[in-house]
């Protein structure tokens, strides 16, 4: 049986990751997965209580300051309050025992030295010990050492200086994490918690699930819409933020489709269900969030794997320096104090905890502009991307037919009677093209009879005492409909499959950016040209079977060079998109196999947030990159300063603790970042 429960106090993703790899070695415990973005645990086991209890007790040990939430979650602000109340008071206490030292007597400085010193850092020692119990060496453990050995050789105020600033950088780390993670947990708060529906006159609050297709629900202003349907009657306006990103209310009325996760601001409507709950937009989004497989990219994933050896080499490193140096000098004292600032100097924490931070607020970025990656590595190798493979049909254009012109043959009918008469023998069908025609027609219906429809030619009729056909007689390469009367061709209505204005901008804007483009689809040369020229897409291949996509990309993926986002909508799409090193689909209106088979899905199905999630990849690539080489450069001198005493250990405080500190606030510009307002030159980082 599998069990998701929640977790509190996880604030770095490599503690998640340690303390997963602890469960998972508990006897009835298997599949024990964390989310670190959803403060979720998952776990299977055939005695579900008995696994719980162990997980509890295991967290306890490895993870204090982590919770299991089995019942009602704790108050995270009542945790960050005792936090930086235990701060405060440890902070005080060390100042008035560093600044009356020469006034106390012995017994009562030692006292507030060690009372300081655990109130500033109990959680770090705590947490040092019980890891070190299971063979688990970290920064924690480098930390102590250097608090522990600093003030054994009277260097208290550089002892307390240090875990001070440890503490306060893990406050500020837990502050920037929980910031980023509310960005992503928006996204939860679209599920509604009921639906009221219309059963024998009566109103009924059920479960969303437990609705039919078909069936009528109220929405009253202020409740979410809890399943697509369709307006059968009233007007209001909505709030589709959380759903799309978009922060501009949007007005409905009767016969508008509406999609389920939206918020009802003003009005009353009553919705016909056009899909089961499980179908519906909002439990779309919900299952790729809770599906989301927590994959690292390239570069998360090798600081991991560094940080679980590096600190033991540092400890070794540190021994090594205090032997030696020992042997040549003859000082204990200074060889000591010198293998101390090799361990705070060396401490990873700006690498393992910035690095995930940046790609975890980057994530936090695009999930708050509609845009759900399912994964750091794929927003990593979204900023690699230097080509585009589009679909047509229902990814740059809307699906929906459009009449585009009218051609009356006859002086009898003007262009505005041609479409009268094709709707009047349309206006039963339901082929998408009859009901193209029939929304192009202004003037009101009249109901005729003797209306017979022959699949694949179209609909004879009577009308004043004439014989009608409206459909297809001739062959031509465009979409159009023929009107006769009595056998003779009167007049043509031309549709023309609509592009998305959101596709036009966003074409202008890749291109803008140096991304190449290419249209693939199954529709006709004809039809591929227009749609590629009007889109300003130079190369383009129609006619195409999924197969022939499928061949197409790997004949360019043949070129290294090439980093390739495939973009579809289509069953028929999910090979390519599980092909392309970027697989982007549509959330609203692409299949589930296209869904699934993508690494990142537009939540409202606007192509434009395709340039903005690779400039968003490309600022989150930026920054880590910078935090890299930043803490690198600042360790690595101060680290050579200090083994030749040049420098002291508040200069190896600042290179840990200090750099780590402006790792983080850069890391969190990723969260906030907005190439709209901030122009910043990303063509040339890929």
């Amino acid at each position: 049986m599998k069990k998701i429960v929640k977790i509190e106090g996880l604030d770095c993703p490599n503690c998640a990751k340690t303390l997963e790899i602890e469960l998972n070695k508990l006897e009835g415990v298997k599949n024990a997965e964390i989310n670190f973005v959803k403060g979720k645990l998952s776990f299977e086991s055939e005695d579900i209580e008995k696994a719980e209890n162990s997980i509890v007790a295991m967290t306890k040990k490895v993870e204090p300051n982590a919770k299991i939430i089995l019942t009602k979650p704790n108050s995270k602000k009542f945790s960050l309050f005792i936090d930086l109340l235990t701060l405060c008071l440890g902070t005080i206490l060390g100042v008035l025992v560093l600044v009356f030292q020469s006034r106390l007597p012995l017994w009562a400085f030692w006292i507030m030295i060690v009372l300081s010193a655990l109130l500033l850092g109990y959680k770090t020692y705590l947490k040092a010990i019980l890891l070190l119990f299971k063979g688990i060496i970290n920064e924690n453990l480098l930390i102590t050492i250097s608090v522990i050995g600093a003030t054994a050789l009277g260097e208290y105020m550089e002892g307390l200086m240090v875990i001070f600033l440890y503490t306060i950088g893990k406050v500020l780390e837990k502050l920037a994490v929980d910031k980023s993670r509310k960005s992503i947990e928006k996204l939860t708060n679209l599920q509604p918690e009921y639906a009221v529906v219309v059963r024998d006159e009566k109103e009924i609050r059920v479960e969303p699930s437990e609705v039919n297709v078909g069936e009528v629900i109220i929405v009253k202003p202020g409740e979410r819409v809890p399943i697509d349907g369709v307006i059968l009657d009233g007007n209001a306006t909505l709030d589709m933020q959380s759903l799309t990103g978009e922060s501009v209310p949007v007005s409905v009325q009767v016969d508008d489709n509406i999609l389920s996760g939206a918020i009802v601001l003003d009005g009353l409507l009553k919705i016909k269900t056009s899909e089961e709950y499980k179908n519906s937009t909002v439990s779309k989004i919900m299952n790729l969030i809770e599906n989301a497989q927590d994959k690292k990219s390239k570069t998360e994933t090798f600081i991991s794997k560094i940080t679980r050896w590096y600190t033991l080499g540092i400890i070794i490193l540190a021994v090594l320096t205090l032997g030696i140096g020992w042997a040549i000098t003859k000082e204990f004292s200074s060889s000591i104090y010198r293998a101390l600032k090799l361990l705070v100097v060396s401490c990873p924490c700006a690498f393992a905890i910035s690095v995930p931070l940046s790609y975890f607020s980057g994530l936090g970025n695009a999930s708050k502009n509609g845009i759900l990656i399912k994964g750091s590595n794929y927003l990593d190798a979204l900023g690699k991307i230097n080509l585009v493979a589009f679909d047509k049909t229902g990814t740059l254009t809307t699906g929906e037919f459009q009449v585009e012109k009218v051609e009356s043959l006859s002086e009898n009918y003007s262009e505005d009677d041609i479409i009268y008469l094709a709707s009047l023998g349309e206006q039963y069908s339901l082929h998408p093209l009859a009901k193209s025609i029939v929304k192009e027609n202004k003037r009101e219906l009249e109901k005729i009879r003797n209306v017979k429809e022959v699949a694949g030619e179209g609909v004879y009729f009577k009308y004043n005492k004439k014989e009608f056909f409206v459909g297809r007689k001739t062959k031509e390469k465009n979409v159009s409909v023929e009107i006769f009367e009595n056998n003779k061709l009167i007049g043509k209505i031309y549709l023309n499959d609509t592009i998305k204005d959101s596709s036009k901008e966003a074409c202008e804007e890749l291109k803008n950016m140096g991304v190449k483009m290419v249209l693939l689809s199954g529709d006709s040369q004809d039809k591929v040209a227009v749609t590629s020229r009007e889109l300003g897409i130079d190369e383009f291949k129609a006619q195409l079977l999924p197969q022939d996509k499928y061949k197409i990309l790997d004949d360019l993926k043949q070129n290294k060079e090439n980093k390739i986002a495939y973009v579809g909508d289509g069953i028929n799409d999910a090979p390519s998109l599980t092909l392309a090193d970027v697989g982007i689909s549509m959330g609203i209106n692409g299949s589930p196999a296209s869904i699934e088979a993508s690494d990142v899905v537009l939540g409202d199905d606007n192509i434009k947030k395709i340039p903005l999630a690779i400039k968003i990849s490309r600022f989150t690539r930026k920054i880590v990159w910078s935090n890299i080489i930043l803490s690198a450069i600042v360790k690595l001198s101060i680290l050579v300063l200090s083994l030749v005493d040049i420098t002291g250990m508040m200069v190896a405080v600042f290179a840990d603790v200090g750099v780590t500190l402006l790792a983080i606030l850069n890391s969190l510009q990723t969260l906030y970042y907005n190439p709209s307002k901030k122009k910043i030159n990303l063509k040339k980082f890929n």
